[in-house]
């Protein structure tokens, strides 16, 4: 019997084990997901948090609830993988053996790693901070806001978009709008990386009078004097700073021989297999792929990968073409008033977003809710 280990109770390692248990009987293989946490969490919904249009604790289920039966769950992190012994090393001392190994351990936020962004700044990439978001706006009577990004890359790329939009909104129905300047500030020469989905959000930035600074890699921000600067030079004064966190892989990969420095695994972007070990994939948040790091992205590679893996414990071999990632990712993006638009792309094709409307505005809430019955259940 095979022993297949998946690091990540997050949507990709849920999706992948649940994928695996349907598709592979108990005398195939033992299947195990290794979480470090017991709740399985839908971070997308923290984005209406601060606004009080989502309520946080919705946003989690128990993750042994989500789970098929057949798969077992560990709730520990992991302190170290060992691919030459193929062991996988738990922060309680536990050991693992695996014969294939998934890595869904996403990404993580580490605010300390610009002077100043912990001390001084808001986001809304987590739970307890988007709480504290809430709060700041309860108080806020106007003044500055100041929006940006801390580094690249980052999970869920165009809420920062999202935000800025539905804070123009929230300041608006709380008539203060006319009172306070928002700025959005972004790393390149344009407000987004997708060239189609910046043209859009500029022009929408700017009918609704959202100042835009880019070329703005933010180095530093002073909590005293309350101001950012950049490393291009810039200063922006602010009145509340919110300035998404810089990310980076899980801990225990920064250097591995299969990711780099970050802790983004390297892998082949049609196979999601690691590029230095065969019997090692990832999905999701912490591969090294140029592409969006978002719940979708884990969902279209979840298949690809449980598909080759299925074949590997069968011993049986893929034809060339088969059980191969195009890239695809699917996003919504919420412009406020309630409107937002579809972004749909892949690889070969970027993605050519259509004028935001009501409907789909109102597809993202109904998938919001139905996420729980779909995605980490593997039902689609």
């Amino acid at each position: 019997m095979k022993q297949i280990v998946i690091l990540g109770g997050g949507t990709g390692g849920t999706l992948m084990a649940n994928l695996l248990a349907k598709k592979l009987g108990r005398r195939e293989a033992e299947i195990t997901l290794v979480s470090n946490s017991p709740w399985h969490l839908y971070q997308p919904g923290w984005l209406y948090v601060p606004f009080g249009w989502q309520e946080a604790t919705a946003l989690q289920r128990p993750l042994k609830d989500l789970l098929h039966r057949n798969v077992q769950l560990h709730v520990d992190g992991v302190r170290s993988l060992d691919r030459v012994g193929k062991t996988v090393s738990l922060g309680s001392g536990k050991t693992i053996p695996y014969d294939f190994l998934v890595v869904a351990t996403g990404s993580h936020l580490h605010p300390e790693l610009v002077p100043g962004l912990a001390e001084a700044a808001d986001h809304f990439y987590s739970e307890a901070a988007a709480l504290r978001l809430r709060e700041k706006l309860l108080d806020f009577k106007g003044g500055t806001v100041l929006i940006g990004i801390g580094g690249l890359p980052y999970k869920c790329p165009v809420a920062p978009l999202e935000f800025t939009f539905l804070l123009d909104d929230y300041l608006r129905r709380q008539g203060l709008r006319d009172v306070t300047s928002i700025q959005y500030t972004f790393p390149i020469n344009a407000v987004f990386t997708i060239p189609t989905v910046a043209e859009l959000a500029e022009v929408k930035m700017r009918e609704k009078g959202i100042a835009i600074e880019t070329f703005f890699n933010l180095e530093s921000i002073d909590p005293a004097r309350k101001i950012a600067t950049s490393l291009e030079g810039s200063e922006v004064a602010f009145d509340l700073a919110v300035f998404i966190p810089p990310h980076r892989g899980a801990e225990f990969l920064w250097g591995h021989p299969i990711a780099d420095a970050d802790g983004w695994v390297d892998v082949s972007r049609t196979s999601l297999q690691s590029k230095v070990d065969p019997s090692i994939w990832a999905i999701g948040d912490t591969t090294n792929l140029p592409i969006s790091k978002a719940g979708s992205t884990a969902h279209f590679e979840g298949p690809v990968v449980a598909a080759q893996i299925v074949s590997a414990v069968r011993g049986q071999v893929l034809e060339p073409g088969q059980a191969e990632y195009n890239g695809r990712v699917m996003c919504f993006l919420e412009v406020g008033e309630d409107k937002a638009t579809l972004l749909d792309f892949d690889y070969s094709a970027p993605p050519m977003p259509k004028e935001p409307s009501t409907l789909v505005h109102f597809e993202k809430l109904l998938f919001n809710q139905a996420y729980w019955h779909l995605v980490p259940t593997a039902v689609v």
